[in-house]
């Protein structure tokens, strides 16, 4: 979210939703670890698996996992992005 080794200033937290809600943090946290879940099992069963159409189905579940957690990083920037000020999202 922030650069490493450095702190949120009070004005950042002021401005950014996510740094001022904490439930919003640990919704898009909590989302982030489900969906490594699913990757790492996936990506697991895809390895194991002994027949073509469970390795496919495992293939595009991983497939659907990154993309999914690649959406969840999109919003989360947008959401990041937005003040105060600005307009509902939408």
């Amino acid at each position: 979210m922030w650069p490493a080794g450095r702190g949120v200033t009070s004005l950042e937290r002021g401005r950014n939703p996510v740094a001022r809600d904490p439930d919003l943090s640990e919704l898009f946290h909590r989302l982030n670890n489900q969906l490594g879940i699913i990757l790492v099992n996936a990506e697991l069963l895809e390895a194991r698996s002994t027949d073509d159409a469970t390795r496919v189905r495992a293939a595009q579940v991983v497939s659907s996992a990154i993309d999914a957690m690649a959406t969840a990083r999109d919003l989360r920037v947008k959401v990041e992005s937005k003040t105060e000020d600005d307009p509902p999202l939408g």
